[in-house]
């Protein structure tokens, strides 16, 4: 009897993998694949901007290389972006130094509560706690004291910690408060 409550006889584990649709053929394998060909291939893009082979200097990129469009350091995340290729309607990538600014609230215009919440307190103390162990400077009088999370939290309740806390909002848009505005 089968654990399904039926008398049907049960196939072995892996029956059905001999299905010419579960096979590829070694032919249809690519040994030498270039995602740069397939990439203008679906863009139509002839002059190939999008998908750069080089970092400039005409050695080859390599997944370590976060280079684009000329700004070092710019990794692209997923987001909102990729319904329409990534770009806005100005021509210029979301994902770039300039189009991640863009987002950005003015500091008159924030909507959201001056209050900081338990979870980014803990966020705030933690990190700092982590980069005083670290050997980071303190910017409060630690009188003998040598935990780095109580030298955190004392620099918390006095409003020196040099962090910002960003708030992402559902539609894509931030807000930076510094820890000195905010209310613990």
């Amino acid at each position: 009897m089968s654990d399904f409550g039926d008398d049907a006889p049960m196939g072995e584990f892996g029956d059905g993998e001999d299905n010419a649709d579960n096979l590829i053929e070694e032919d249809d394998l690519l040994e030498n694949y270039d995602a740069d060909d397939d990439l203008v291939a679906a863009n139509g893009d002839p002059d190939n901007e999008h998908a750069p082979t080089t970092n400039g200097d005409g050695h080859g990129l390599d997944s370590t290389d976060y280079t684009q469009n000329g700004v070092q350091g710019v990794v692209e995340v997923g987001g909102d972006g990729a319904a329409d290729g990534g770009h806005t309607g100005n021509g210029r990538a979301d994902n770039t130094v300039k189009g991640v600014k863009s987002k950005k609230i003015a500091t008159a215009n924030r909507t959201t509560t001056p209050y900081m919440t338990k979870y980014e307190r803990a966020r705030i103390l933690g990190t700092r706690a982590l980069q005083i162990s670290m050997n980071a400077p303190v910017l409060v009088d630690v009188e003998g004291e040598t935990d780095p999370l109580q030298i955190a939290i004392k620099e918390l309740r006095e409003k020196k910690v040099p962090l910002v806390v960003r708030r992402y909002l559902p539609d894509g848009w931030y807000e930076d408060w510094t820890c000195e505005e905010l209310i613990t």
